[in-house]
């Protein structure tokens, strides 16, 4: 049986973790250094946490559910306590994108991160519809990446991958540099600052005298059919030419020329996923 220990087992990801691999054909040894995050492994897994360095010396595979920024400092911590390869799972690819993991040649570095559940999808629990982290109810994809190691690493790492995120759909093998570029580029500097920029016009639409729920149900349902026509999930869909004059009008007004070959230019990921793990001082 594969031996893995999960590194901040009481973390909310961490219990996340925990929860999906009870009963899953791993024996997991939690290890959890806070008092409160025990009790709360304890509480809602009903696992008990053991020794750091038993858990590490015995483990075939660790699972580091840590804060980004943390990830190089606990692995530099830990490494000359794992075995030859030992497959060590991180679930961002800031860290080892950023160079922060140790130089060590006989270990298996893997990298996963989960997609969260599709905007269009064909759930019809309710619980898995409001399931919009993922991991628990509802179904989503996932991304994997083996740094370095031997091929068949791939397959054991990426079956605990489909393990600690199911229910899963598809599992997609990229680079670590993919996994960066989709992540903080794509989804963060661009998506969630896209997202924050809606909730922002939707807050003046309301400023300036539409009624909230108004707005609010009128920008949601419109991005409903814009982003299935965008992504070609509706391809009989077309936005209208009124649209598309608005579209056309509204670029230059919004966006800076050249801000995606800014965004996605190799030294600006380097640099994003960098401060990251080391966050720059407040001036």
């Amino acid at each position: 049986m594969t031996k893995i220990a999960l590194l901040g087992a009481g973390g909310k990801m961490g219990v996340r973790l925990a929860s999906n691999l009870k009963g899953s054909p791993y024996e997991v040894f939690h290890v959890e250094v806070s008092e409160e995050g025990r009790q709360r492994l304890k509480t809602i897994v009903g696992a008990d946490c053991v020794d750091p360095d038993v858990a590490l010396g015995e483990a075939d595979v660790v699972i580091m559910a840590v804060p980004d920024r943390l990830i190089g400092k606990i692995a530099h911590s830990f490494i000359d306590v794992v075995k030859p390869n030992t497959a060590i799972i991180m679930l961002d690819a800031a860290a080892p994108y950023a160079g922060e993991l140790p130089n060590r040649t006989d270990v298996t570095y893997f990298v996963t991160h989960p997609c969260h559940p599709p905007i269009f999808n064909d759930e019809t629990d309710p619980a898995a519809r409001s399931d919009f982290f993922g991991g628990v109810k509802a179904k989503q994809h996932i991304v994997c990446a083996l740094m370095q190691g031997p091929e068949e690493h791939y397959a054991l790492c990426e079956d605990i991958a489909r393990a600690i995120y199911k229910p899963v759909m598809r599992s997609h093998r990229c680079t670590v540099e993919h996994i960066a570029i989709m992540e903080p580029a794509l989804s963060e500097t661009i998506g969630a600052t896209l997202c924050l920029a809606l909730r922002e016009a939707t807050d003046e639409a309301v400023r300036r005298g539409v009624p909230r729920q108004a707005a609010v149900d009128f920008m949601l349902g419109h991005l409903n059919i814009e982003l299935a026509i965008a992504f070609e999930a509706f391809p009989e869909g077309k936005f209208s030419d009124g649209a598309l004059y608005a579209i056309d009008q509204a670029r230059p007004q919004i966006f800076r020329e050249g801000w995606l070959e800014r965004i996605f230019d190799p030294t600006a990921v380097k640099k994003s996923v960098t401060e990251i793990c080391n966050p720059p001082k407040a001036a």
